[in-house]
């Protein structure tokens, strides 16, 4: 994801029901302090509120969270000394997808072991074309003799 006043993402897309990785390198990493807290929640009324210490790294303070199914999450930063970034008093927000369900199966009496036997057939399939023209092409010069068989020096 693009980097945003010093916060960015491990991933280009924010998805629900999923973990994501946040970096900040915002003014709190840049005035060298010790602890950092992610607080964050999701949606208009910050529900599933969270704080999180973050880990001081040398590409900034880091912290894994995982994403809830709501339409935003919301970021700000705290350090040791009770001072918050918060973007100047609007906060982080950063909309979050959903799970693409047309990649899900939607009939669940689905027979998975269709895929298996039409696997098998195209094998066997295969093996007897294999047969058939290694019989039509080299039986008849066999009987015939003049087979040529590759002189190696």
């Amino acid at each position: 994801m693009e980097l945003v006043k010093n916060i960015f993402f491990n991933t280009d897309k924010l998805v629900g029901n999923t973990k994501v990785k946040i970096s900040y390198t915002g003014k709190f990493f840049q005035d060298n302090s010790e602890e950092v807290y992610l607080h964050y929640g999701f949606g208009l009324q910050w529900d599933n509120l969270n704080d999180i210490k973050m880990e001081k790294t040398d590409l900034g303070f880091q912290a894994e969270i995982e994403l809830c199914e709501m339409e935003t999450l919301n970021l700000c930063f705290k350090n040791e000394k009770n001072e918050w970034d918060n973007n100047e008093g609007q906060n982080y927000i950063f909309p979050i997808e959903k799970i693409e369900t047309a990649l899900v199966l939607a009939d669940e009496k689905t027979n998975i072991g269709a895929p298996r036997r039409l696997r098998k057939s195209y094998l066997w399939g295969k093996k007897i074309r294999i047969a058939l023209y290694k019989i039509i092409t080299y039986l008849p010069k066999t009987i015939m003799g003049n087979f040529k068989r590759k002189i190696t020096n």
